[in-house]
């Protein structure tokens, strides 16, 4: 019996060396933590049990059969974070570069199936050269396998992909298809193609992080949701990204006891609005100081920087913000930060996240290139998104509201449960000067003194619109807010939503527009 406990205790430390100590030593000189260091670092201590710990691949070709690592180049299993569970798998770069072959794929369906039976987050901690040519269609096809899993799971579990070293060609697409990407600046790349096939293609000469790197898809592409500096900041934000979320769509978000008075009054807001409607302010600072203690991890902060999104507490209640920001483009909508705010305002409906929604907004973005890349259909997926959302939804316009814009931003006609706005609040087809100009055309053109009719008009609309009191004459706003009690109202708006229930019409599934 001692042989045999040798033997395992000898194939235990083999496997846990991965390719070997040269090539561990190799992956941390690149700034880079192991398969299993990582895993260390994301569970809390002593949670994580490993599976398939002996799998090896099953290739036979171009020598491949004389060369076996226990594990097969990807660590997986469940641990526990902040106590609860979590499926995880670890690509190991020192085996065979991480590279996918269909044992590998196996492994990684493996816990993807069993953390949908059983209700739990699953996170995939990337670092792979792709497929393993020597498998050939094998290894694609395993990547299609996880692809399958990653849709089903959608809305079901939350899924966070971690990229963490190379991630090419077919293997970007099962991160593509998880909730949340995140990324470390100068180690990690997400592309279809290398540099290398793009010079030969395209004559384009392009460097890795140039073409894939943490700060190209955190604020050029959209693709990446965070990037961080090293892996242990990166695997200390996921711990805390998923500390916000329910385990599945079958449980609720942990609510905790934050240690913030819910009836926290803020008097610096009745400032915060400037009294210039043309000068900007920083709606971060309204998000700092509503949410519990100033705790927001907001999402997708370097792209499309004109709206905000994020992940907050309020009363300890895990929330989703989204809030426009008049520091960028005045806040307009766009191409860019409608599919932001779209898809995280699905993401938080399917796991039972309340939305909260703070709006100042003069419509969307005027322009050629706007128009040619598509605004109207992608607006519209911002527009479906909130009319389709069936958690509680609170909205508060802080200044104004205006066009097409104040209906897709959660207004009362999407289904918005509570909407509030501040007593400066303008909620209008368009701002008073523009709106007079065309309603009083004819008497700004029959006048002695054009400019002094233009401002007479347009403080004539302004003292009809420049407020929110027509909207709530009619019910579309519930209720004309200080800015200082935002916090206690919306907190109470969510006491109130507590256990709203919504039916729908019977469909297979919905057609978002694409």
């Amino acid at each position: 019996m001692q042989d045999i406990i040798d033997r395992l205790e000898m194939l235990r430390v083999g496997a846990s060396l991965g390719g070997g100590q040269a090539r561990i030593d190799a992956q941390h000189a690149r700034g880079k933590l192991t398969a299993r260091e990582r895993l260390e670092a994301l569970m809390d201590p002593g949670s994580f049990e490993e599976m398939d710990l002996f799998v090896e691949h099953n290739c036979t070709d171009f020598g491949m059969d004389e060369n076996h690592i226990a594990g097969d180049g990807v660590v997986t299993g469940v641990g526990l974070i902040y106590g609860r569970r979590v499926f995880a798998f670890s690509q190991d770069f020192t085996v065979f570069g991480g590279s996918l072959s269909e044992a590998n794929a196996r492994k990684i369906c493996k816990i993807m199936d069993m953390a949908m039976k059983v209700g739990s987050p699953v996170v995939g901690l990337n670092d792979s050269g792709g497929a393993r040519i020597q498998e050939g269609v094998a290894s694609l096809a395993g990547y299609a396998e996880v692809f399958q899993r990653n849709v089903l799971a959608s809305g079901v579990i939350p899924q966070i992909s971690a990229i963490m070293g190379p991630c090419a060609g077919g293997a970007v697409y099962s991160p593509a298809l998880t909730d949340f990407i995140m990324m470390v600046k100068d180690t990690s790349y997400m592309f279809l193609t290398g540099p290398e096939v793009v010079k030969t293609v395209t004559h384009e000469d392009v460097s890795a992080e140039q073409l894939g790197g943490a700060v190209t898809h955190s604020t050029r592409s959209g693709v990446a949701d965070f990037a961080y500096e090293n892996d242990l900041v990166l695997l200390k934000q996921l711990r805390r990204l998923l500390a916000f979320l329910p385990s599945s769509n079958r449980d609720t978000p942990p609510r905790i006891d934050s240690g913030d008075d819910p009836k926290r009054r803020i008097y610096s807001l009745d400032n915060l609005v400037p009294n210039d409607p043309q000068r900007p302010y920083d709606m971060k600072e309204l998000v700092a100081k509503v949410v519990d203690n100033g705790d927001f991890m907001e999402i997708q902060a370097g792209y499309a920087k004109n709206i905000i999104i994020g992940l907050a507490r309020l009363d300890g209640r895990s929330v989703g913000i989204i809030a426009n920001q008049p520091m960028v483009l005045a806040g307009c909508l766009d191409i860019a930060s409608s599919i932001k705010a779209a898809r995280f305002v699905r993401f938080c409906d399917c796991f039972h996240i309340p939305l909260i929604t703070f709006v100042d907004v003069p419509g969307f973005l005027p322009g050629l290139q706007q128009e040619l890349g598509g605004i109207i259909k992608h607006g519209a997926k911002l527009l479906f998104a909130y009319a389709e959302a069936t958690v509680p939804k609170v909205t508060v316009i802080t200044r104004k509201a205006y066009g097409g814009a104040y209906d897709v931003m959660s207004s009362k006609h999407l289904r918005g449960d509570l909407n509030y706005a501040w007593p400066n609040a303008e909620i209008a087809v368009m701002g008073p000067k523009g709106a007079a100009e065309i309603i009083f055309r004819n008497e700004i053109k029959a006048s002695a003194n054009p400019e002094a009719k233009l401002k007479e008009v347009t403080a004539a609309y302004a003292a009809n619109f420049a407020n929110p009191f027509i909207a709530a004459r009619k019910g579309f706003i519930d209720d004309v807010i200080m800015p200082h009690d935002t916090r206690m109202r919306v907190i109470r708006g969510l006491q109130t939503l507590e256990g709203k229930q919504l039916s729908l019409p019977w469909k297979k599934h919905d057609n978002l527009p694409l």
